[in-house]
């Protein structure tokens, strides 16, 4: 129960933030490095749990480090990119944007 602390702290914080609290699903791995806590969102609920500048989701982080300190552990948050994000299709353009050259990607700007 109280390994588990840090998982259900995120995961309350993030159901009350985001607009579709069901698809909230947060892991929990332990390795050397300490614990790692992967956070998965509905797609249209990114924005909110990031925040402006990556402010929400840096201190949603704070929080969680500041809970593995009183439980003597090192807590790390990683919010994994949903399907159909941002980094697979908006900033590369397409699939085999890095195969791209200089020319056609400026020829799309």
């Amino acid at each position: 129960m109280t390994d588990d602390l840090d998982r259900a702290f995120v995961e309350y914080i993030i159901k009350s933030i985001v607009n579709n609290p069901e698809a909230v699903v947060v892991t929990r791995t332990v390795d050397e490095l300490g614990v790692l806590l992967s956070v998965k969102v509905d797609p249209k609920d990114m924005g909110l749990l990031i925040g402006r500048s990556g402010s929400t989701a840096k201190s949603i982080r704070t929080l969680a480090r500041i809970v593995g300190m009183r439980n003597n552990a090192r807590v790390n948050l990683r919010i994994e990119e949903p399907e159909g994000g941002r980094m697979a299709s908006g900033l590369m353009g397409s699939k085999e944007g890095a195969s791209r050259d200089v020319e056609e990607i400026l020829g799309d700007l």
